[in-house]
């Protein structure tokens, strides 16, 4: 699936939504990762909106103008740290944090407007229930996938556990 070759980094793919509780508890996991492995691990979101969360399709289009503005896991970062709020509140919290952060407001909002992310939304999507993704989080690191949603414990160790065999081999 996504083994790296020599030198380059092992890929972890994070099947997420920004409204999701359990994406949001695993936020700690994702930041230890990464401060962990540094470069040698890259962490790629892959958005998996689910329809019962109602601004999880704009959160996850938020995402990826974020990251088309060079910000995209701090983006994704200040918004799990607010789920219930998005879900009290919706949208406006989407460009609060967008402003937060620096982000050209006009072009965020007009990403969001004409939804130039969604095809890309929509094909992470349905690249993860190709591979069987039916929640979030979800992870994929060389040829396993790992469920997470509300059992996340243990999950870190065998992402490491994982990584550090990938590394090794690498």
């Amino acid at each position: 699936m996504n083994e790296s070759p020599a030198g380059r980094p092992v890929v972890l793919d994070v099947w997420c939504e920004l409204q999701c509780p359990d994406c949001h508890r695993a936020l700690d996991d994702l930041r230890a990762l990464r401060a962990r492995y540094g470069d040698r691990l890259e962490v790629r979101l892959r958005h998996f909106p689910l329809d019962k969360h109602k601004h999880a399709y704009a959160a996850a289009q938020a995402a990826e103008e974020a990251a088309e503005q060079g910000r995209g896991w701090p983006y994704v970062e200040a918004v799990l740290a607010r789920t219930a709020e998005l879900a009290d509140r919706g949208e406006p919290v989407l460009l609060e944090v967008a402003r937060e952060l620096g982000l050209d407001a006009e072009e965020f909002d007009t990403a969001l407007i004409d939804g130039r992310h969604l095809l890309a939304v929509d094909a992470d999507q349905a690249e993860g229930k190709a591979i069987g993704v039916t929640g979030t989080p979800t992870y994929v690191i060389g040829d396993e996938r790992l469920d997470g949603g509300k059992s996340q414990e243990g999950l870190r160790g065998r992402i490491e556990e994982i990584a550090d065999r990938l590394l090794a081999s690498a």
